[in-house]
């Protein structure tokens, strides 16, 4: 497959007749901006969106909860943000559906000078972005495997995301931190400790995801797909040329360069990111299973493919190997 959408992107470098297709304005939301979500800004900043036929404009909707209130009330019409935002939209009788993967989880658990390990978390406060849903839920189930209870064994401190709770840590505001790839780098150089990765406790957790309202995708397949090709081929083009990536990703999210070429080549080579957006079932039922216990969910578990609909995926994938 990784060889398929290599060879699709080399068509970009060749002469080709481009079809006309009418401009569609297609606004798109995202929660962050960080390298988790760098396929998305460099799809609409590198004009990969807009070779596919869309007027696309990704604008920075800070947070989940808000980014999926965007979705609901069509002001966006898709919102790439963390997962346990629309299965909770779905729980509560949204019309709400995942249409591909965004990243797994790269976050590490960094703690102060003074905190080396889990055990030395014991009564401490950790800075997370949230205390009731994504990152937090992931972070206190981490923990718990590391024989920490909430709120028994350490406080949280809703401190803003990664960057926001690195400068915290770093003030000794607060004793730990979930921090995710790149900044968990700079933070290990600056001499905080890292006591954990996330992925030790869970390796296939799938953190963000491409979510669209279910109706109005059906009504709109054809730009769906359309702007699910745009995100593989930055997909494929951020692999394929790593310098202009490193260059655009320093840019895009003011990191070092050295940073941003560290922090790209951990999410490649960890395939972080799916090459072709594909949700991995065990990691999203992860999410769903972590969703459950930590909103105390009546009745069974929800199968992972409740919350997920890859047609408009394998359409994409499809149109783009017939070029």
């Amino acid at each position: 497959m990784r060889r398929t959408l290599a060879a699709i992107f080399m068509i970009l470098l060749l002469p080709t007749v481009i079809v006309a297709q009418e401009k569609v304005k297609f606004p798109v939301g995202a929660s962050s901006r960080v390298l988790g979500y760098a396929p998305l800004w460099a799809a609409g900043k590198q004009g990969f969106l807009e070779r596919e036929g869309l007027d696309a404009e990704v604008v920075l909707i800070q947070g989940t909860a808000p980014s999926i209130q965007a979705l609901i009330g069509g002001s966006i019409y898709v919102a790439l943000a963390a997962i346990d935002g629309p299965i909770a939209a779905v729980e509560q009788g949204g019309d709400l559906v995942l249409i591909g993967a965004g990243s797994k989880t790269t976050h590490m658990i960094m703690g102060g000078k003074n905190y080396k390990t889990y055990e030395d978390l014991r009564g401490a406060t950790i800075g997370t972005l949230t205390l009731t849903s994504g990152v937090a839920f992931l972070l206190r189930r981490v923990l718990k495997a590391n024989g920490l209870e909430y709120p028994r064994d350490y406080k949280l401190l809703n401190v803003g995301g990664t960057g926001p709770a690195f400068a915290a840590l770093s003030a000794g505001h607060i004793d730990a931190a979930i921090l995710s790839i790149p900044v968990a780098f700079h933070a290990q150089e600056s001499g905080l400790n890292v006591i954990g990765r996330v992925a030790d406790v869970f390796p296939n957790y799938l953190l963000s995801g491409f979510s669209v309202r279910r109706s109005w995708a059906e009504r709109n397949r054809p730009v769906v797909v359309r702007f699910l090709k745009g995100i593989l081929l930055a997909m494929s083009w951020l692999r394929e040329n790593r310098q202009a990536a490193t260059d655009f990703l320093a840019k895009e999210l003011q990191l070092k360069p050295k940073l941003a070429e560290r922090g790209l080549d951990y999410y490649i080579t960890n395939r972080a990111w799916h090459p072709e957006l594909d949700i991995d079932l065990e990691g999203l039922r992860t999410v769903v299973e972590i969703y459950a216990e930590q909103t105390q969910m009546k009745g069974p578990v929800p199968s992972p493919s409740k919350y997920i609909d890859l047609s408009y995926l394998k359409e994409a994938l499809r149109e783009l190997r017939r070029r």
